[in-house]
């Protein structure tokens, strides 16, 4: 086994070293709303659960040259956002939302994904994802980067409601395998649920 020293390396290269082995990651589709009302639609895998009570998600946006993307502008402005999971139904259209488009476009035309109003908060959501967030922003704390600008935004959202499609929920367990989630490697690769084994907890 050898070391690496992240400061030897470019944020490129750290950025190969944490994406392929920090394995396998869950995918977020975040839908935000613009000051315009454009609807923004993106993918991220720096995504994770940080509370169940309340339940609270975070979701980490990259910044590109220092300048924000939209989904992270749109969250500061409305302080809203709705988190999907990405399963293997809906990766393909959710992959063209990765494309840069300007503020002024939708993702959600391009991939032909289709809007569905939120019930507690102002952001819409999409119909194709058997689970979807509805969010209100939290804390958003700019972090990394150099010489005081950012090179991400982290956001911590506050779940007000869970949307759950009937065939993956049986009122107390979420069937994985119904569920069918899609999980980021790194590079262009991509991983389905696998074998599924338990582990008794020590008591």
């Amino acid at each position: 086994m050898f070391s690496i020293n992240p400061k030897d390396q470019t944020e490129r290269n750290n950025y190969k070293l944490l994406t392929g082995t920090i394995i396998p990651r869950p995918i977020a589709f975040v839908t935000t709303i613009s000051s315009d009302g454009v609807i923004n639609g993106a993918p991220f895998s720096y995504f994770n659960i940080v509370s169940s009570n309340p339940p609270m998600l975070s979701v980490s946006v990259q910044r590109a040259g220092g300048q924000m993307k939209d989904t992270a502008r749109n969250i500061y402005e409305n302080r809203e956002f709705v988190v999907h999971i990405v399963d293997t139904e809906n990766v393909e259209k959710i992959n063209k939302t990765a494309a840069s488009l300007p503020a002024d476009e939708s993702e959600l035309e391009i991939a032909e994904l289709t809007p569905v109003e939120s019930e507690k908060i102002s952001v819409p959501g999409i119909k194709e994802a058997k689970v979807r967030y509805e969010c209100k922003l939290v804390q958003a704390i700019p972090v990394g980067g150099k010489e005081d600008v950012p090179g991400a935004d982290l956001f911590i959202g506050e779940v007000v409601l869970f949307h759950l499609d009937e065939a993956i929920y049986d009122n107390t367990y979420i069937n994985a395998r119904e569920l069918d989630a899609v999980s980021r490697l790194a590079g262009a690769n991509y991983a389905k649920i696998g074998d599924i084994f338990s582990i008794e907890r020590p008591k």
